[in-house]
């Protein structure tokens, strides 16, 4: 697919998701709110609208919820991973279900699906943080084969990782030929709060990837990395979030840059002190999702914006044509609990 064809596509995804998610504002909003304005959550980031359409519903006998990440698939179809071992696609202007294949693992077993990509073929590449593990699947959720991953990535007693802290997010860069997981938690040994992101290149023109540089990263504190989304020049969305009983979730946007960070590959243990002689991936904060108007939400349990719940995915769905903002959609995971909300959040951003 040529570039000029690639961005007229996202475009139309931009298009159908926003209107979409517009709509949906205005339907489940206690009162009025003008969907289509700018509403703004920072200098850098506006909110267009959300959608609870798809909360506590069953297609063709799944359970619609546990989302945990997103992306757009090569027709335009949204995509969504649920951490229960399914794929659903989903129609782009109205989220509702097209279709839900089943996943698991190369023996059968169920899958922890955390992190998503389409690759440039149409396979999928999706992370599971159990082991953890990258593997291929064919557009029929049939298991393919698995990319290698570090020893030390891997959860104890194999690795260095601890259970439900590892491959949270995945993206593939522009280009390609990069592929990038996040952990959500640091390993044994690492400063708390200082996470690795690990890379693949791509060798040659097919589905091989290799091992890559790894680097480190400093979430806020009380706060994991749960998704990572590629952008030009070797930038990233990276989505941060927390959860504290009784007050709620903390969700907060960076944009990353892995350029001059170092590859930590054969470090030990990361400090994050400057003295280390280590530089982490560097961060700026584009928003702390408290500060959206909560554009007429309610929620399910103590939140400080009940716009907030437990957010999870996140995907880039094109790119405005005047002022380059970009077009990014999230999705929160209900863990299928009463308490949750199935969430989708259409946001401008504006990188600067």
């Amino acid at each position: 697919m040529t570039a000029m064809r690639q961005t007229s596509r996202l475009r139309t995804v931009l298009a159908t998701v926003t209107a979409g998610l517009a709509a949906a504002t205005c339907l489940s909003a206690a009162g009025p709110a003008n969907a289509t304005a700018p509403h703004a959550c920072s200098p850098s980031v506006s909110i267009d609208g959300f959608s609870d359409a798809l909360d506590k519903t069953t297609y063709e006998g799944t359970f619609v919820g546990n989302f945990s990440a997103l992306a757009v698939d090569r027709d335009g179809s949204l995509l969504a991973v649920s951490d229960r071992s399914s794929l659903f696609s989903l129609d782009p202007r109205t989220l509702q279900p097209k279709g839900v294949v089943p996943l698991a693992t190369d023996t059968g077993a169920a899958l922890d699906s955390e992190g998503l990509v389409v690759d440039r073929d149409g396979t999928r590449l999706i992370s599971s943080e159990t082991e953890p593990t990258v593997r291929r699947y064919d557009r029929e959720g049939r298991p393919l084969n698995n990319l290698p991953v570090p020893d030390a990535l891997k959860v104890a007693p194999a690795g260095r990782a601890a259970t439900n802290q590892t491959f949270e997010g995945l993206t593939l860069l522009p280009g390609g030929r990069t592929l990038l997981a996040t952990m959500e938690g640091a390993l044994t040994g690492d400063t708390t709060g200082v996470v690795r992101f690990q890379t693949w290149q791509r060798h040659g023109i097919g589905k091989d990837f290799r091992l890559a540089a790894q680097y480190g990263y400093r979430a806020d504190s009380g706060l994991g990395v749960v998704e990572a989304t590629g952008l030009p020049g070797g930038r990233l969305l990276v989505l941060e979030r927390g959860f504290t009983a009784g007050v709620g979730n903390t969700v907060r946007l960076y944009a990353a840059d892995t350029r001059h960070a170092t590859d930590t590959t054969g470090v030990d243990v990361l400090t994050g002190q400057d003295g280390d002689g280590v530089r982490l991936v560097h961060k700026t904060l584009l928003a702390d999702l408290v500060n959206c108007p909560p554009l007429g939400a309610t929620a399910k349990q103590p939140q400080p914006n009940p716009l907030l719940d437990n957010i999870e995915g996140m995907t880039v769905t094109g790119q405005q044509r005047h002022g380059g903002r970009l077009n990014v959609l999230l999705v929160s995971d209900d863990n299928q609990n009463a308490a949750q909300t199935t969430r989708f959040y259409s946001l401008r951003v504006r990188l600067g």
